[in-house]
């Protein structure tokens, strides 16, 4: 599903997102996930969850809360994609990863995630990147297990009863737990060949 990106394509940068970012934070993850945008992608929720992905508040907890990044990637000066590392004393928690729909598919996401790794090691020093997916988003799992990340069969439940994550439309969701063991001198080469 990934291809590698045009030569001639703009340089991909990365910084902490700050209180300024969140509203455009809002609607990337909003059009990667919810709504008839997120079709354009193969990231989208939207057959089986309706409403809000994320909002203005809970973008500004993860921008604020301590041991915790949001990163903004930019290309152009626009922001593209988005990803949260949060530090869990010997692993980094993944989450809130969208990539703009038209851009899917391309190799950004595998990228972004790559050098997701590579931080949370460079900083934090863990030895492993945990992340909770819904369980029947079978090919966005297989796409994780090609990276190296394995399924635990440890779930936990779906806030059903919290509309802040959304209007679920049907009744067996769930997150499942995918772990990945990070190895620092594998870490350094994936980045350099993602680069």
């Amino acid at each position: 599903m990934d291809t590698a990106p045009p030569q001639d394509a703009p340089e991909l940068t990365y910084r902490d997102a700050v209180e300024a970012d969140v509203p455009a934070l809002v609607e990337l993850v909003q059009s990667a996930y919810r709504g008839d945008s997120s079709r354009a992608g193969w990231t989208t929720e939207a057959d089986y969850l309706q409403g809000q992905r994320t909002d203005p508040e809970g973008v500004r907890e993860i921008i604020s809360a301590p041991g915790s990044r949001l990163l903004a990637f930019e290309r152009d000066g626009a922001i593209i994609a988005c990803c949260q590392l949060e530090h869990r004393g010997d692993a980094a928690y993944f989450g809130m990863f969208a990539v703009r729909p038209g851009l899917q598919g391309g190799g950004l996401g595998r990228r972004i995630l790559a050098e997701a790794e590579r931080l949370a090691v460079a900083e934090w020093g863990v030895r492993e990147m945990h992340m909770t997916v819904i369980s029947i988003r079978e090919e966005l799992i297989a796409w994780y297990e090609r990276r190296g990340y394995r399924r635990t069969g440890k779930t936990s439940p779906f806030p059903y009863d919290d509309e802040r994550f959304g209007v679920p439309q049907r009744d067996d969701l769930e997150f499942e737990l995918l772990v990945k063991e990070l190895v620092v001198k594998d870490l350094q080469a994936a980045a350099e060949r993602e680069a």
